[in-house]
C-alpha cells in the first residue's frame, strides 16, 4: 500500500498539518521552524514492512515510530524510534544509541551509515512476530526482539522509564517525526504482514 499524504494526519488532529509540512510531488517534507507537528498514519499496524527514503540536510534530524498509541503526549512516549541523523554534523552522533539507525536512546546501529547531506537515502522498518530489523542503503543495521529481557533493562533505565506506554502495544501507528529540520520523505509503502 502507497503511503501517500491523504494516509497520513496531524499528531492528535483530524487533517495534514499544512503549517508545519508541505506536499511536492510524491514528497512529505517538513518545513523548517514551523511548528514541531508529526505526521501519523492513519491507519494502526502489528507486524509490517515499511519502505521508505528520506532526505536530510546538513546536521538533520529526524526518525520514524511505530506501534505508536496515539493517546500517548508525544509520539516517543510509545513508539520506539528507528532514528535518522546526519551523524557526522548533528551532537546526537557522537553517541552511539542515537545514530543514523540505531533504536533511539537504546541500542546502536550495528555498522554506522553516513548521509549525504540532501540525498536520499533508501531505509526499511520490519517488525514481524516480535523481531524488528532496520535496514539503510540495502544493509540490515540493526536486530533485536521487542520482547528481549535485555532490552526491558535498558528501558527501564533510559528516559522511557516513566512512560508506562512505551514499547508496549501489538499494533499502532506508523509516525514521521518532526524535529525541526528539513527532511524529506518519499516512496513511502507499507506491506501489513500475517
Amino acid at each position: 500500500m502507497i503511503l501517500d499524504a491523504t494516509q497520513w494526519h496531524a499528531w492528535h488532529g483530524a487533517g495534514f498539518p499544512d503549517d508545519s509540512w508541505y506536499r511536492e510531488d510524491d514528497q512529505l517534507c517538513a518545513i523548517v521552524g514551523a511548528p514541531r507537528v508529526d505526521l501519523v498514519s492513519r491507519e494502526q499496524y502489528g507486524d509490517f514492512i515499511l519502505r521508505f527514503e528520506y532526505a536530510l540536510p546538513v546536521g538533520g534530524n529526524s526518525g520514524v515510530f511505530y506501534r505508536v498509541d496515539e493517546s500517548a503526549g508525544l509520539a516517543w512516549h510509545s513508539g520506539p524510534e528507528m532514528q535518522l541523523l546526519d551523524d557526522a554534523v548533528h551532537p546526537d552522533g557522537k553517541q552511539p544509541t542515537t545514530r543514523n539507525g540505531a533504536l533511539y536512546g537504546l541500542l546502536a546501529p550495528e555498522q554506522e551509515t553516513q548521509i549525504e547531506a540532501g540525498s536520499f537515502m533508501e531505509a526499511l522498518l520490519i517488525v514481524r512476530e516480535g523481531t524488528v530489523e532496520h535496514w539503510l542503503n540495502n544493509r540490515k543495521v540493526l536486530g533485536y526482539r521487542l520482547d528481549d529481557p535485555a532490552l526491558h533493562t535498558l528501558i527501564e533505565s533510559s528516559k522511557f522509564a516513566d512512560k508506562p506506554l512505551f514499547a508496549k502495544a501489538p499494533t499502532g501507528h506508523i509516525v514521521l517525526q518532526h524535529h525541526g529540520e528539513a527532511v524529506r520523505f518519499r516512496r513511502l509503502s507499507i506491506e501489513a504482514l500475517g
